[in-house]
């Protein structure tokens, strides 16, 4: 067991040799697979979810558990099968940008298209077992969702991704379906204010794959796939990102106006320097080359700076979120 490894592919999405890979243990070798470093995006909307339940009274520990196994591994699936996707469309060839910025399996040789395939349906069962438990227990409603969970996880890559539809469709999965969804499955009670209240931090996410899709604009372009940043262009795209990263902050002023949050929330706003601290790169468009003092996370550029934001700004909401809830269950 190589713990050191499991913490270094949960903190980033490590380069690694084919030599490296063979000595690696398989949990390692599933958590560099299916970029778990990205599923800590993830991980905040079910606590999410499990949070909002807590301050209505209405958490349940273990109907919260299945939410977010039921999550992660449908994440972890859906990384799986975009690569397979990809790859067996020939996107992924030819130092694609995917195959860039870290392993991927196929391109690189580290598993077969048998063994991605191995892996996908065992993460898929893992997935799946855990919604048809919720639904099991919780009835109602969350048949549909499970549903939904399941169109986007197969659907996402293609062909979503490539009609302007996948960064649409990010923006609906991490709010309204992991979070309010979420909600629903530990409750049995359906929230259009838990809706709105999951959208700031779904904006985050949101930038994220737009952040994504900045980078790699010209490859899209020349492949086919028609992303939302290409369909908009690069420039427009860029300011749209400053804008969704902006109404983060604005919608948690306006749950505070209505009084659904706290003035507690306002904790948030220590992410501004953040927001600050990556706004140039924001202003123009990606260099042509790495820049010397750059991180060694090239060619993730536009990327890294809305994930480095998004997990400053999420983890301050989830603090607030928290305090918040402490607050409203104290003063009941």
């Amino acid at each position: 067991m190589n713990f050191k490894m499991w913490v270094k592919a949960l903190k980033i999405i490590p380069r690694i040799s084919k030599e490296e890979w063979e000595d690696l243990d398989i949990i390692s070798r599933w958590l560099i697979a299916t970029r778990s470093a990205v599923l800590v995006m993830t991980f905040l909307s079910a606590a999410l979810a499990g949070i909002f339940a807590l301050r209505d009274n209405q958490f349940n520990f273990w109907y919260w558990l299945l939410v977010l196994v039921g999550l992660l591994f449908a994440h972890a699936t859906n990384n799986l099968a975009n690569d397979f996707t990809d790859y067996y469309k020939g996107v992924d060839n030819d130092n694609y940008y995917r195959a860039q910025y870290g392993p991927q399996p196929l391109v690189h040789g580290l598993l077969t298209k048998k063994q991605v395939l191995t892996y996908i349906t065992v993460t898929g069962v893992i997935a799946l077992a855990a919604g048809l438990g919720l639904v099991f227990l919780q009835r109602g409603w969350t048949l549909l969702f499970l549903g939904l969970g399941i169109f986007f996880v197969i659907f996402y890559t293609y062909p979503l991704k490539y009609i302007a539809l996948g960064e649409i469709a990010v923006l609906i999965v991490w709010g309204p379906l992991m979070i309010g969804g979420g909600y629903y499955a530990i409750t049995g009670t359906w929230s259009w204010q838990v809706v709105i209240a999951s959208l700031p931090y779904a904006l985050g996410v949101t930038a994220v794959i737009f952040g994504k899709h900045i980078d790699k604009y010209s490859i899209d372009k020349e492949k086919g796939i028609h992303t939302l940043p290409v369909l908009l262009g690069e420039k427009i795209s860029r300011y749209i990102i400053i804008a969704m990263m902006i109404f983060q902050y604005l919608l948690v002023g306006y749950l505070i106006l209505i009084g659904f949050f706290t003035p507690i929330l306002l904790v948030v706003l220590l992410a501004i320097p953040t927001f600050f601290r990556i706004l140039p790169l924001f202003r123009s468009p990606k260099p042509e080359e790495k820049p010397d003092d750059y991180p060694d996370v090239w060619p993730n550029y536009f990327v890294a700076a809305a994930f480095v934001h998004n997990r400053s700004f999420g983890s301050y909401f989830l603090v607030g979120l928290i305090l918040d809830t402490i607050l409203k269950l104290i003063i009941k």
